[in-house]
């Protein structure tokens, strides 16, 4: 088995969300992938594995401290960037096809170091319901005074997402400590115009103690939270969002609707280590 170290949507070397990427690993039972995700810390670890499905390059079985995810944005893309880089050729040029808990996705090479995936099917959205919406504004501590739309944002990890009025309400909240295991609670905000970016976002999950983190960048909140935005008119055609700036990041995230009206999430994507070997 080896293992890969990988940086996605950084802004420029070391600024993204990192990744683990086990190749290799088929004879791991879940309890191993899980204490393995455990100790190395990162919110991710990914674990790549022959396909199983005819239509797939690859498969690819995503561990959070917590458990497993059907889906998430950063390990689909640095798990696509490893097993390019470990010499895995797609079978469409310039397309690879992922499988993973929700089915098969989509990823695309935009340049050299840029991959995108498409974004899957929301699982849930609309409004937050008055509970909802209420436990959220107090697990990420946000001004219940420029909340805009409280909304479901859920496409694998079940987001609560609240839309603030600027992306300085974003930055000035202060989270809660402690949240029940399985928290997945977002804020998005509007940046002031002439940025790099247009749109600044906050995610924040529970690990398994309990204890309420700020994930640096994510891509599957960044998928909803795109599907969202154009939807409601709110953005149109592409936008940049920034990520991670609390947390010493610099993660940006660049979301595209194409012209059959697809979403698809972009960001760099660099090696950080390859070839380690585990065990």
């Amino acid at each position: 088995m080896f293992l890969d170290l990988v940086d996605v949507f950084g802004s420029g070397p070391l600024s993204g969300n990192p990744l683990a990427v086990v190749r290799g690993g088929e004879g791991l039972s879940d309890a191993q992938m899980l204490r393995l995700t455990q100790w190395l810390g990162f919110s991710e670890t990914t674990f790549l594995l022959p396909p199983t499905d005819p239509g797939a390059d690859y498969r690819v079985r995503i561990f959070y401290p917590a458990g497993e995810l059907p889906f998430a944005g950063h390990p689909t893309l640095g798990t696509a960037h490893a097993w390019l880089a470990a010499g895995g050729t797609p079978r469409e040029a310039g397309r690879v096809v992922q499988e993973c808990g929700i089915g098969l996705v989509k990823v695309r090479q935009e340049s050299q170091e840029r991959l995108a995936f498409r974004a899957p099917p929301l699982i849930r959205s609309g409004p937050l319901d008055a509970a909802d919406r209420a436990e959220t504004l107090r697990l990420t501590g946000a001004d219940a005074e420029q909340v805009v739309a409280a909304v479901h944002a859920a496409n694998g990890p079940g987001w609560k997402l609240l839309h603030l009025a600027s992306a300085e309400a974003v930055l000035a909240a202060e989270p809660v400590a402690k949240a029940p295991p399985g928290t997945d609670v977002a804020l998005l905000g509007p940046c002031a115009p002439g940025g790099m970016a247009q749109f600044e976002l906050r995610a924040f999950a529970a690990d398994p103690q309990g204890k309420l983190f700020e994930d640096p960048v994510t891509g599957s909140l960044n998928a909803a939270v795109a599907q969202y935005l154009f939807a409601s008119g709110l953005a149109q055609g592409r936008y940049v969002a920034a990520q991670g700036r609390k947390v010493g990041a610099d993660g940006l995230v660049h979301c595209t609707q194409d012209e059959a009206g697809e979403v698809w999430i972009a960001g760099r994507v660099e090696t950080v280590s390859s070839g380690g070997s585990l065990f």
